[in-house]
């Protein structure tokens, strides 16, 4: 699926980066995972439809840009994403502050 002209793969992936494991009105970022540089909706999705083990970013790459706002199409670094205040810096669109308790699947501390 093309996500604002972006490639992101996954199970059941939306236009709003919406995945058959996240389906929320909230649930609309795709992180890039730095194993294959792919955008997926989420790590089910990764394990799901990548051949091979998910790899997190390490803590000293805070400013690459690796996660994708769904609803507008910006590309956040990971540092943006994280200090932000559970929305889109660009457009103000509400991420899932569940996302947090997930943060040590995608980013190392």
């Amino acid at each position: 699926m093309n996500v604002h002209g972006h490639p992101v793969e996954g199970v059941a992936v939306g236009p709003e980066t919406r995945c058959a494991h996240y389906r929320t009105d909230r649930d609309v970022i795709a992180i890039r995972f730095p194993c294959c540089l792919t955008y997926y909706p989420c790590h089910a999705c990764h394990e799901a439809s990548a051949d091979h083990e998910a790899e997190r970013w390490g803590s000293d790459e805070r400013d690459r840009k690796a996660v994708l706002c769904g609803v507008c199409g910006v590309e956040l670094t990971i540092r943006e994403y994280l200090d932000s205040p559970s929305r889109c810096p660009t457009c103000e669109a509400a991420f899932n502050p569940g996302c947090a308790a997930h943060h040590d699947r995608y980013f190392e501390r």
